[in-house]
């Protein structure tokens, strides 16, 4: 996400849309890429990713720089995409095949190393699949996101050693899961 100057978020705040749309211009991509990520649903993530800009919108006045505009938008992102997963998830939406998604997005690759991205891609998201949500926005925040503890606790709205712990239990989860597999495979 790319870093956003201080007066554009005063600006914003003031009530300026020009600022606002720099804004969302500026995040919105990683926006809809965390909730794609939580809902595995492109769907669903435009939606989570229009619900996450109205919030924010709301919210900017409130926002009072106490926190990385980065972490404060993560904070929003993940929850919103959590609840909007659980909620499609509880009425039993029928959900958009991801990794069709991801095929379908144009390549430069070979076709072997598309196939092992692909493979490598669809294996991922199973054992993501198995985890819960609290557990799988931990890793993606981590492993894929690449955020720090103090980041995650900041963004999950939860402390750290909460945080340890739910990246503790998922990998373990997926250690399991991954032997499971090899002992099915065999």
């Amino acid at each position: 996400m790319n870093d956003i100057a201080p007066d554009i978020l005063e600006q914003a705040v003031a009530g300026d849309m020009d600022a606002f749309e720099e804004i969302y211009k500026a995040t919105c991509s990683f926006v809809y890429n965390v909730a794609l990520r939580v809902t595995r649903n492109s769907a669903n993530a435009e939606e989570v990713t229009q619900d996450v800009f109205m919030k924010v919108y709301r919210n900017l006045k409130g926002f009072g720089f106490r926190s990385a505009f980065k972490t404060w938008v993560y904070r929003i992102t993940v929850n919103t995409a959590i609840n909007h997963y659980r909620k499609s998830s509880k009425e039993g939406k029928d959900r958009v095949d991801y990794d069709n998604l991801i095929e379908s997005l144009p390549d430069n690759r070979s076709a072997r190393e598309g196939i092992n991205q692909s493979d490598n891609q669809a294996r991922l998201n199973a054992l993501l699949d198995k985890l819960s949500p609290e557990h799988k926005s931990c890793l993606i925040l981590r492993e894929i996101e690449g955020l720090s503890y103090q980041e995650m606790a900041g963004v999950l709205n939860i402390p750290v050693n909460t945080v340890r712990s739910r990246l503790k239990r998922a990998r373990l989860a997926l250690l399991v899961e991954t032997k499971g597999d090899r002992h099915d495979a065999v």
